[in-house]
């Protein structure tokens, strides 16, 4: 599995990459529920950040298929 500094290093990266080319992607970032955590101190570890990775990719793959970008 991948270290806790190199998951958060991508979901920068990801996160930065949507924020500067799809907007509108961007502002859609606080809708998906894998941000919103149900409990009050939930545990953020690597399966939980990769889970999130994965989830930031399927949303930009998505954005990109409906665009005709893929």
């Amino acid at each position: 599995m991948r270290t806790l500094q190199s998951l958060l290093r991508e979901i920068m990266q990801l996160t930065t990459n949507i924020e500067n080319n799809f907007p509108e992607l961007y502002n859609k970032l606080n809708e998906n529920p894998i941000t919103i955590p149900s409990e009050k101190h939930p545990k953020i570890d690597q399966e939980v950040l990769q889970d999130y990775l994965e989830s930031l990719k399927k949303l930009l793959r998505e954005e990109l298929e409906e665009q005709g970008m893929s």
